[in-house]
């Protein structure tokens, strides 16, 4: 096993203020667990890596499995009922996950395998016809690499400027620092809406408010992977140009996401990959190009998994988002309130609870995050450990890795208690 240099001290966050917290009806979390198979027939699991990917209630896995047995068959193309009911199921799981972002113009929610397509999409699709040599590019220092990568390529292909806000002391976006970034050669602006590596929640309107005054001929792209689930989402309201999200992290199935982006923009934009459904008329010379969703979605849609996601937006819908957000706000107060009590242990993000998102990244002096991930693992609780995909944010954070607890509708304090008195043998084990 790998050991780790002990760290300098730092400042530990401020004391949770309970009172502050918002009151609403609480979730039961023993009882939510119950709807999750794989949590339910492993009372000794104790799932903390959900801003990886979240745990699969059965009303999802449910709805999955009953497309498959009833409707199946490849829709838009057969002329035949069992299409016909196929096709609609995809109509229908569009109508349900635009409603539950909030989105008016359901057409203009695109379907893709996650957010990294998603991001990847408006890069290509918009990116490589609208950035020119010497406009920049804007990114800020809490992205993912999904979020980060793809726009570092695009300035390289299209020799523009690439150039990274950086952050407050405590993680959050340097709006001042943003405000003298932007300008008249601006021509994106990405950010995450959420960060996954230290649960920054970043004030999103404010952004797009501060990019329209300062970089007019900018848009605003928001990876919202870690939004979504957690947080009642209305993109309309938001005003950003882009929004994408991922399934898998909100109850959803792998494999299918999405991306909703302004009308006009995505009808401006050629298409990210060419095949079947999404052309209009194709000849010997010329292709043109079908309307939206369909422009974006070509070859056989994903049309079980999009079942699927609107399960779990039924599900979610079912507790309430203001509910799943006071949720992992208490337990987010425990967790911190918690950590900050083990001696060594350094903590990330806002002190400020309600700037932040259930998502808490840390070290432990002389233990290696990967390390402390093992020793957990053994007594059953499950962490990640690493860069996150978010190595900018590491080097300003000044660490190689970090160990990241994130919590969901299924976690409650017996998580909590796992993960502290996993770090408690981890730090007699390493003699830290």
């Amino acid at each position: 096993m790998k050991s780790h240099p002990k760290a300098s001290p730092k400042p530990q966050p401020a004391a949770v203020n309970r009172d502050t917290m918002p009151r609403v009806p609480r979730i039961e979390p023993k009882t939510r667990r119950a709807d999750f198979p794989i949590l339910a027939t492993r009372p000794e699991l104790h799932y903390l890596d959900s801003a990886a990917t979240s745990q699969k209630p059965a009303a999802v896995l449910d709805a999955i499995r009953q497309y498959y047995e009833n409707d199946n068959a490849n829709p838009h193309r057969g002329a035949y009922e069992l299409s016909a009911r196929a096709t609609q199921r995809y109509l229908d799981a569009r109508e349900r996950v635009a409603d539950f972002l909030g989105v008016i113009d359901t057409p203009t929610l695109i379907f893709t395998r996650g957010t990294t397509e998603a991001l990847n999409l408006v890069a290509n699709a918009w990116g490589r016809t609208h950035v020119k040599k010497g406009e920049e590019i804007v990114v800020t220092g809490l992205e993912h690499h999904a979020n980060f990568v793809p726009w570092q390529q695009l300035a390289i292909q299209a020799n523009a400027k690439f150039r990274i806000c950086e952050l407050t002391p405590d993680g959050r976006i340097d709006l001042d620092k943003l405000a003298k970034l932007l300008g008249s050669k601006t021509r994106i602006v990405a950010f995450s809406h959420v960060s996954n590596g230290i649960g920054t929640i970043n004030p999103v309107r404010e952004i797009v408010a501060l990019v329209g005054e300062k970089a007019p001929n900018a848009v605003t792209v928001c990876d919202g992977a870690q939004g979504a689930p957690h947080m009642r989402v209305r993109i309309e309201e938001l005003g950003v140009d882009f929004y994408a999200f991922s399934g898998h992290k909100m109850l959803g199935p792998m494999g299918i996401g999405g991306v909703v982006g302004k009308r006009h923009l995505l009808e401006a934009m050629p298409p990210y990959q060419m095949g079947g459904d999404m052309i209009e008329f194709v000849g010997d010379d010329r292709t043109t190009w079908n309307v939206l969703p369909h422009k974006f979605e070509a070859g056989t849609p994903n049309v079980a998994d999009a079942v699927g996601l609107a399960a779990a937006c039924d599900y979610l819908d079912a507790i309430g988002m203001d509910k799943v957000r006071a949720h992992e706000l208490e337990l987010l107060a425990t967790m911190m309130a918690r950590l900050s009590a083990v001696s060594g242990v350094r903590t990330f993000g806002p002190a400020d609870l309600e700037q932040r998102s259930g998502v808490v990244s840390f070290t432990v002096d002389g233990i290696h995050p990967h390390d402390l991930s093992t020793v957990l693992d053994q007594g059953g609780v499950c962490i990640r450990a690493g860069h996150h995909c978010a190595q900018p944010l590491m080097r300003r954070l000044n660490v190689p890795a970090t160990a990241r607890a994130s919590v969901y509708v299924y976690n409650d304090t017996s998580d909590v208690d796992a993960l502290v008195a996993g770090i408690e043998r981890a730090k007699k084990l390493f003699g830290a």
